[in-house]
């Protein structure tokens, strides 16, 4: 299997899929706007988008699963699945906020093998395969180098249905916005991991996360050279709704901090 032609494919997809998006902002409406949850938007762009890229996934890989997040398409036991966001911050792209993006990724025996993310706003794509790198606009990017939480900009996302780990959360939120440059909550986490990947942010946690969410973003961290854990340190982050990750340098001090609240 190529592939580094299959990002390619899926990176002119997303584009695709990010210009109808963005086509389509200035015309929704309140009556367009369904609630999955009391914070959990959508919309027909939402469900428009997924059915773009599933049919033409479906073309470029038949055998393929699909695991999306407005359920187009269902995977079946397949050895290969696409796990998609067709629009990873919807309540954003509802507000007229950037970010928002396009999140892809394609996994062989739920390991991401390829993933691109497509940021609408700044036509930004992020994309890497396994073995291959990662990519931002076709040039290669890495991550920072800072080691120290003095050193370092954190990313996360606020619980906006989980709250259980909300007193934790609050913990270990005022620890990093005490002990470092800042933390920012930009509201799509496959833009948070796509900036660590680039270096922007030198780490992003966050809980209550689903697969569709993060699956490109964390091979795009891997292919610069970050690590990416659950809470406890183990492999449970595509399907453990947690997620921890920086760059190397830092990672072991991140972590660190982020297990003893939340691990």
């Amino acid at each position: 299997m190529d592939l580094q032609h299959i990002c390619r494919e899926i990176g002119t997809l997303a584009k695709q899929a990010g210009q109808f998006i963005r086509e389509e902002r200035s015309k929704i409406t309140p009556e367009d706007i369904e609630l999955k949850g009391k914070a959990s938007l959508v919309t027909y762009v939402d469900k428009e988008a997924e059915k773009i890229i599933v049919a033409r996934l479906r073309d470029l890989l038949p055998e393929a699963g699909f695991i999306t997040e407005e359920g187009t398409a269902s995977e079946n036991g397949e050895q290969y699945k696409w796990i998609i966001d067709p629009l990873d911050g919807t309540t954003n792209f509802i507000h007229g906020i950037f970010p928002h993006s396009v999140s892809i990724a394609l996994t062989k025996d739920s390991v991401p093998i390829v993933g691109v993310v497509y940021e609408i706003g700044q036509n930004e794509l992020f994309s890497a395969w396994e073995n291959g790198g990662a990519y931002l606009n076709d040039q290669p990017i890495s991550v920072s180098k800072a080691s120290t939480h003095e050193d370092v900009l954190l990313a996360t996302g606020f619980p906006y249905y989980n709250f259980e780990k909300l007193s934790s959360y609050l913990q270990v939120l005022e620890f990093f916005m005490i002990e470092t440059r800042g933390m920012r909550r930009m509201g799509s986490a496959a833009v948070d991991l796509a900036y660590v990947a680039c270096g922007r942010f030198d780490g992003f946690f966050e809980h209550a996360l689903h697969a569709w969410d993060v699956a490109a973003g964390v091979l795009l961290v891997k292919e610069a050279g970050g690590k990416v854990t659950d809470f406890k340190g183990g492999n449970n982050y595509l399907f453990g709704k947690e997620l921890v990750s920086a760059n190397s340098n830092y990672f072991p001090a991140f972590f660190a901090k982020v297990n003893e609240h939340l691990g």
